[in-house]
């Protein structure tokens, strides 16, 4: 069986009117139609209708958000695939 690397992280959305988030690292944009916060996992995307931030703790992590929730979705960092892309081209012209 293979061990997880415990991540302390955790998302809890009660009844789509209310986000709970734990491990964000910070919030890059928000308005009332989408959210997108940088979390240990990746980029958050929140979208819906009304959304607000209702709390924001970032030196404990937490985030709460109210409104009509819809999505929920990982975005990839393209910085870092980017990076991760262009090393294997350098790797690959420097042989």
């Amino acid at each position: 069986m293979e061990k997880r690397e415990e991540t302390g992280y955790k998302l809890e959305l009660y009844g789509r009117e209310q986000l709970q988030a734990n491990g964000i690292i910070e919030v890059e944009s928000f308005d009332e139609q989408e959210i997108i916060a940088v979390s240990k996992l990746g980029i958050l995307v929140v979208k819906g209708e009304g959304l607000h931030i209702t709390q924001l703790n970032l030196e404990q992590g937490e985030i709460m958000l109210s409104g009509n929730i819809c999505t929920l979705q990982y975005a990839e960092n393209k910085k870092a695939k980017m990076k991760r892309k262009g090393k294997g081209i350098m790797e690959k012209l420097l042989k």
